[in-house]
């Protein structure tokens, strides 16, 4: 490939969200949980259409997998 055929990093970042926003509307117009991370609390919770949330889990490993594997050696 040459170089003008790549997309910048700032439009992959942008579509990415939008493809999120996207099916988070999806999921919501379907009444489907949608699974969403707290990384305040380090909950894990189902998010539902009329906004209920029902916690499922919590984190259980913290940092990267980069960093761990580094700890470990």
């Amino acid at each position: 490939m040459r170089r003008e055929d790549y997309i910048p990093d700032e439009s992959v970042v942008k579509r990415a969200n939008a493809a999120v926003a996207i099916e988070l509307e999806k999921k919501k117009a379907m009444d489907m949980p949608a699974v969403v991370y707290d990384s305040e609390t380090k909950l894990i919770y189902h998010v539902y259409g009329d906004g209920t949330r029902v916690e499922i889990g919590k984190r259980l490993r913290e940092g990267r997998f980069s960093e761990r594997t580094k700890q470990k050696t």
